[in-house]
């Protein structure tokens, strides 16, 4: 009787993750000197998985950024939807217009002459695409009517016989408002010695600011009635060119068109017109989003290598520990909590060094350009004038959550081989 109830009354180790468990993974974390070396490994860890978060959150934030000013560039000079003719000319472009207006969800559909040409001055020339488009419409023109540069105007337009200009052109012609620029069309005037190309010479009426180079530096904008002399379109438009309300609706948005307009019509969207772009930028994210979590990845097999060791020189204490009543499952939770302090810590340091540089990379680039006196981010190669950075809460609860179930996986095997050290074979030796 007293046998049995003495057997009942035998210890059952530590309740799971105890103050008991938490110290002895805390001295154990903090190495002494001749566990210098397994101290560098975890240092390692911790400074791999820190670096691999940061890394993937700042990659990734950029990235979104790059893609989302990318859009809202394209888009906002380009618009979301086109509409083109398809049996007759587009002389009808002002009712057609009116009838696109009147669509719930169109914000703004207006007539357009686009075409090809040579812009010069004095400094030098390149290729243009020049728009022209009515008064009332480009001052609505979000990316343009909104960029006006001081010293240019819009009003009085469509009879000012001038053209508005990118500010990245004007600086590469060394033009500015007052100043003449000369259009050069291949198709002009026809002759009995063939097509002459058609050269007139326009007055600089105001500078505009995309933001993205490619526009800034490629587009001209004149009257609407300047440009179908110029480009020999007498009553007609290229296409009328629609702004949505929801952007994100434009499926909606096209059936409705589709619905509302009598007259055979061609539509295109911006999805369409930059499909390969965009789609070249998703497959370069995703590409980047595995092969950074490779670094992650790395620095969890350091903590894998720097608990084995541990455990390897840590087995005469394990043996002892076992001999004094802790069970397996306390040894097993013991380096659990060791290893996975390692990858918590990191990972979360990770998280607000990733943060912080992400909020603030185009003040680090600034004040990198200053100190070294090199231009960190061209914009005639990436287009943009400044490094976007778009944190999205999504992506960084996926970067943190991966990174911690990876550490946590990294500590099972090792601690596994310590709860099945046999205390035994382990003093054995000692």
């Amino acid at each position: 009787m007293a046998a049995s109830e003495a057997r009942g009354a035998a210890p059952t180790g530590a309740r799971p993750f105890s103050v008991f468990e938490w110290m002895v993974a805390a001295r154990y974390l903090r190495a002494r000197r001749r566990e210098g070396f397994i101290s560098v490994i975890a240092g390692f860890s911790f400074a791999g998985i820190m670096l691999g978060v940061a890394t993937l959150i700042i990659v990734m934030s950029v990235m979104n950024g790059f893609r989302s000013e990318l859009l809202n560039k394209i888009v906002g000079i380009n618009g979301h939807i086109f509409v083109g003719a398809i049996d007759k000319p587009l002389t009808d472009y002002a009712e057609l217009a009116d009838s696109l207006n009147a669509i719930p969800g169109v914000k703004l559909a207006f007539p357009m002459v686009e075409g090809q040409a040579l812009a010069s001055s004095q400094a030098g020339a390149g290729g243009v695409l020049v728009r022209g488009v009515r008064e009332k419409d480009i001052v609505r023109i979000p990316a343009i009517g909104n960029t006006i540069q001081p010293g240019g105007t819009l009003q009085g337009f469509d009879v000012s016989g001038g053209v508005a200009i990118g500010r990245r052109l004007a600086e590469q012609l060394f033009l500015r408002p007052g100043d003449t620029l000369t259009l050069t069309a291949p198709k002009g005037a026809e002759t009995p010695f063939g097509v002459t190309p058609r050269i007139k010479s326009y007055p600089v009426v105001a500078v505009f600011e995309v933001g993205m180079s490619e526009f800034d530096a490629g587009f001209v904008y004149m009257p609407l009635t300047d440009a179908q002399a110029f480009f020999n379109r007498d009553g007609d438009a290229t296409a009328i060119e629609i702004f949505l309300s929801q952007p994100e609706r434009i499926d909606e948005a096209r059936n409705a068109i589709d619905n509302g307009i009598e007259r055979p019509i061609t539509l295109s969207d911006w999805r369409q017109r930059n499909k390969t772009f965009f789609g070249v930028l998703e497959v370069e994210r995703n590409v980047m989003f595995l092969i950074l979590m490779l670094i992650v990845l790395v620095a969890a097999l350091n903590i894998v290598s720097g608990l084995i060791m541990l455990v390897k020189d840590k087995s005469a204490d394990i043996a002892i520990l076992r001999t004094m009543g802790a069970t397996r499952g306390s040894i097993m939770r013991i380096f659990l909590i060791t290893g996975a302090a390692i990858g918590v810590v990191g990972t979360l340091a990770g998280f607000g060094l990733g943060l912080v540089i992400s909020l603030n990379v185009e003040n680090i680039r600034v004040v990198m350009s200053n100190l070294t006196g090199a231009n960190l981010f061209p914009a005639e190669f990436y287009f943009l004038s400044r490094l976007p950075s778009e944190v999205n809460p999504r992506e960084v609860a996926t970067i943190v959550g991966m990174a911690l179930v990876l550490s946590l996986i990294a500590t099972l095997y090792p601690s596994w081989r310590a709860a099945r050290l046999d205390p035994v074979e382990a003093l054995r030796y000692e």
